[in-house]
C-alpha cells in the first residue's frame, strides 16, 4: 500500500446496499426496510432498527463502511480490544480522545510550520503511554490524515502486540543501518494507518536514536504521512526520551490519575524543554 495516495473521492453507496453487501440483511429485508423509510418518515437505519432486521453494532459498521471510516469487528485474528478508536469509535472514551485530537488540530498541528511530529511522553511505567498513542494514531487516520506510529520504546515495546504485527525488523533495524523504512507495516481495516514496530531490543537504544538515521527517518516520514507519533519508554528511567523529543522537536505529556507524582510531571517538562524540546500540553489517563 502506497501511504502516500489519497483515496479518491466517490459518492456513498446507499446504507442497503452496504447491509446487503456485508450479508446484514438481505434484499426483500431492505426493501421492507425502505418502505418504512418512505412511509414513516425515518431513516433507513431507524426504519432497519424497528423492524429488528439489524442490530445497532450493524448499523454503526455499515455507516462506517459507507463513509470510509474505520470500524472494526472484534474477532480472534483482529488487533488488541486496547484498539478502542477502533473497535468502539462511539463510545465515550473515544469522545474523550477526540476532543485531545481537535485540541491539538487547533492548537499543535501544522504541517507548513514542521509541526507534524509528536512524541508521546510520560515520567514512569504502567501510564498508558502505548494505548493512548495507538488510539490517537487511530482516531487521527479516521479524519484522513496519512498518519505513521513509531515505537521508538526499544526497552519494553507493545505496539507490535496491540496492533498483532510481526516485529522481527524495525525501528532498531532501521538505526542500525541493517534495513529501511520498508518495514513501517500497513493496519488492515484502518487505512490511513501505518505502524513502524520497535524491532529487535539492542543494547544500545538511546545510542541509536542519536543517530542521524533517526532524524532522516522522520525527515522521510514528513514526505509520506501527514502525521507521524512517537511512542517512547518511560522518560524518569531512560535518557532516550530526551534524544527522541530533541527530533521531534514537540512533546505530548501523559500521566496517570493516582499514578505519577506530579513532582515527577513537573521535572520531566523541565527536562524535555531544556533539552530543546517543546511540551505542548498535557493528558491524565483515568483510565
Amino acid at each position: 500500500m502506497d501511504p502516500s495516495a489519497r483515496p479518491v473521492p466517490r459518492t456513498a453507496p446507499p446504507l442497503g446496499a452496504v447491509l446487503v453487501n456485508e450479508g446484514k440483511m438481505t434484499a426483500a429485508q431492505a426493501e421492507q426496510a425502505l418502505e418504512l423509510h418512505r412511509s414513516g418518515g425515518m431513516r433507513f437505519g431507524e426504519a432497519a432498527l424497528s423492524l429488528k432486521l439489524i442490530t445497532e453494532r450493524d448499523l454503526h459498521s455499515a455507516l462506517a463502511k459507507q463513509f470510509d471510516f474505520a470500524y472494526l469487528q472484534t474477532g480472534p485474528e483482529g488487533v488488541s480490544k486496547e484498539l478502542i478508536a477502533a473497535y468502539d469509535p462511539f463510545g465515550q472514551r473515544v469522545e474523550e480522545l477526540r476532543a485531545i485530537r481537535t485540541q491539538l488540530l487547533i492548537r499543535w498541528f501544522n504541517p507548513e510550520e514542521g509541526r507534524s511530529k509528536l512524541a508521546i511522553v510520560s515520567p514512569g511505567t504502567g501510564e498508558g503511554r502505548s494505548y493512548f498513542a495507538a488510539n490517537l494514531a487511530v482516531i487521527f487516520s479516521q479524519l484522513g490524515l496519512r498518519t505513521l506510529l513509531i515505537d521508538a520504546n526499544m526497552r519494553t515495546p507493545r505496539l507490535h502486540s496491540i496492533f498483532r504485527i510481526p516485529n522481527r525488523t524495525g525501528l532498531s533495524a532501521v538505526l542500525a543501518g541493517r534495513t529501511d523504512q520498508d518495514n513501517v507495516v500497513p493496519i488492515p481495516g484502518i487505512p490511513m494507518l501505518s505502524v513502524l514496530p520497535a524491532g529487535s531490543i539492542p543494547p544500545n537504544p538511546q545510542e541509536l536514536l542519536s543517530r542521524p538515521a533517526f532524524a532522516a527517518l522522520l525527515k522521510g516520514a514528513q514526505t509520506n504521512f501527514d502525521l507521524t507519533l512517537v511512542d517512547t519508554p518511560a522518560a524518569m528511567l531512560y535518557a532516550d526520551v530526551q534524544s527522541v523529543t530533541y527530533r521531534t522537536g514537540d512533546a505530548l505529556l501523559l500521566t496517570r490519575r493516582d499514578h505519577t507524582r506530579i513532582s515527577d510531571a513537573v521535572r520531566i517538562v523541565r527536562e524535555l524543554t531544556d533539552a530543546g524540546a517543546r511540551v505542548v500540553g498535557s493528558v491524565v489517563n483515568s483510565i
